[in-house]
């Protein structure tokens, strides 16, 4: 695995891009109510957090690639603008709330980061890198599944036919974004996602590994791995619904 540095001038746009944000608007977005609080909290750390995880993709990804962002947001800034100006990647990140989208592309200005208010599944092309990160077990658009992935789902008041229903849009999205991957490829993702892509892994055939290191985060609890699909296994890991090291 390569090391490769994150530049002054880099670090330097992502602080500017974050000053630029419309707190208020992103306030009513994030939150029902206690808008401006959550983000007097939360912007430094989502900052501070988002800057470790992108400095481990830009040691794990290669230049001049593409990357597939499914429901990015405030918290993918740091990783998008790392991509796209300290490794000179290409970088495609779609959010389906307009008025983020809107909010986004107003702070990143003319730099060259542009959120797509569009489904992630209407990409085109193939990318090394594909980024899912709070997407498949979001509480707002799956609520039947995603306290049974939490272990929190209530026996009494549990519906069978929308968790199936729930599972069939997960799938679909899994099915439809990660055939654009190309093999060999890096998926990150949060450590309750990964069974979600370990199983498209499975029914394709596909190998996979998932890196041992976890990256905490500042607007989601759950903590980011990385999982290297189409990877030849290592001789020594261990098997764990696929392998990890």
């Amino acid at each position: 695995m390569r090391v490769r540095r994150v530049d002054r001038k880099t670090t330097a746009f992502i602080a500017e891009v974050f000053k630029k944000l419309d707190y208020k608007t992103l306030g009513d977005i994030y939150c029902y109510e206690g808008g401006k609080e959550f983000w007097r909290a939360k912007r430094k750390p989502c900052q501070r957090l988002g800057m470790k995880v992108a400095k481990a993709l830009a040691d794990r990804l290669p230049p001049g690639g593409r990357s597939l962002y499914i429901g990015a947001g405030v918290a993918e800034l740091p990783p998008l603008l790392v991509e796209a100006l300290a490794c000179q990647r290409q970088v495609e990140p779609y959010n389906l709330r307009q008025s983020e989208v809107t909010a986004l592309n107003r702070a990143c200005g003319s730099l060259p980061v542009r959120y797509c208010g569009r489904d992630a599944r209407m990409a085109k092309g193939t990318f090394d890198h594909v980024w899912m990160v709070s997407v498949l077990n979001d509480p707002e658009r799956f609520s039947h599944l995603a306290p049974l992935s939490y272990g929190r789902a209530d026996p009494v008041t549990f519906d069978p036919a929308k968790f199936q229903r729930e599972r069939r849009v997960v799938q679909s999205i899994v099915d439809r974004c990660l055939p654009m991957l190309r093999l060999p490829g890096l998926v990150t993702t949060t450590t309750e996602e990964v069974i979600w892509i370990a199983d498209w892994c499975h029914r394709s055939n596909i190998p996979y590994r998932v890196e041992r290191k976890h990256y905490p985060t500042a607007l989601v609890g759950d903590p980011i791995c990385f999982i290297r699909v189409g990877a030849k296994r290592k001789k020594r890991s261990t098997r764990l619904s696929g392998s990890q090291s």
